[in-house]
């Protein structure tokens, strides 16, 4: 698409970040993202929490704070009864809620597949900002959720995954990035994108692409959510992650990668944690304030590849 300048807009889509910024004066700038998709569990008010977890996601990745939110609906109209609405709408509301922010209003449509995500508007300081744009060789590469919601979706929509595991990948999925998006700020750190459905390395690809950098990850280092791996090694495949594959392809140097660490890697995320490059010395401060966060890898000079598994 053509693009039109304009003064206003901070971030747009050149540097693949997650969401646009808007400056309305030197220390006010709106943070704005769209996100929906169909179903990834079975219970209606989970499934609506994790969408709008999601969907609130882009704003804390580019260090801004939820202001509003309106949803966005599709609904198999007599296939469905309206309670199931009801109940998504109820889960996206009080995740929406916990945000600090408010649902206020949106829109639906009768469709053959049930959809529902959020469009949410954030304030940010333009000058403290998280961007793909600003890794610097040296910094270190961190994670702040597991690894795998792909995986365990699909072993679970196959009835092949135990209640602990399911209970894992729900409550990863809906527990919002707040704390690291803030404990980024207050560090010190300016470069972050969430982990969706490009997975891993593909979010990574963005970041080198916007830094003019190569991440290099430990594979041996990720994250994953309980039983993950030994899912891929047992067969359980995910479409995304094969296209997610085929997009890479020339991009990532994997040669010397366990095969399971790259298959994590590839897993197309739903509400997936932050990957952020922390400065050395802002690196034990922010492991300290965020739990679960991991260090995964080093951002390097551009090299040939832009992204090194191994």
């Amino acid at each position: 698409m053509p693009t039109h300048a304009d003064r206003r807009v901070l971030v747009g889509r050149e540097t693949f970040d997650d969401a646009g910024v808007f400056v309305l004066r030197d220390d006010l700038a709106l943070v704005q993202t769209v996100d929906f998709f169909a179903p990834i569990v079975d219970d209606p008010y989970t499934f609506g929490q994790i969408a709008a977890a999601n969907a609130l996601s882009d704003v804390y990745a580019m260090g801004g704070e939820p202001l509003t939110a309106l949803a966005i609906v599709g609904f198999p109209a007599g296939k469905l009864p309206p309670s199931v609405l009801s109940e998504i709408l109820r889960g996206g509301q009080d995740k929406v809620r916990e945000a600090g922010a408010v649902l206020i209003g949106g829109h639906s449509i009768i469709d053959e597949e049930l959809k529902f995500g959020l469009s949410v508007t954030g304030q940010a300081h333009p000058a403290r900002l998280l961007t793909n744009a600003t890794a610097r060789p040296g910094d270190r590469l961190v994670l702040t959720k597991p690894l795998g919601t792909g995986l365990l979706a699909t072993a679970a929509k196959a009835d092949r995954l135990s209640a602990e595991a399911q209970l894992a990948l729900h409550d990863s999925m809906r527990a919002l990035n707040a704390v690291a998006s803030r404990a980024a700020l207050s560090h010190g750190v300016t470069c972050a994108t969430d982990v969706t459905g490009f997975g891993l390395l593909g979010h990574a690809l963005n970041i080198a692409r916007g830094s003019g950098t190569t991440l290099r990850i430990d594979g041996r280092t990720l994250p994953e959510l309980p039983g993950a791996r030994e899912l891929w090694r047992a067969g359980t495949r995910t479409g995304g992650a094969e296209r997610n594959e085929a997009y890479l392809a020339s991009h990532v140097d994997s040669s010397s990668a366990d095969p399971a660490d790259l298959a994590l890697a590839l897993d197309p995320q739903t509400s997936g944690g932050l990957l952020l490059a922390v400065p050395p010395d802002a690196l034990a401060g922010y492991l300290s304030a965020v739990p679960g966060a991991v260090e995964i890898g080093v951002v390097e000079v551009a090299g040939k590849q832009q992204i090194v598994l191994g």
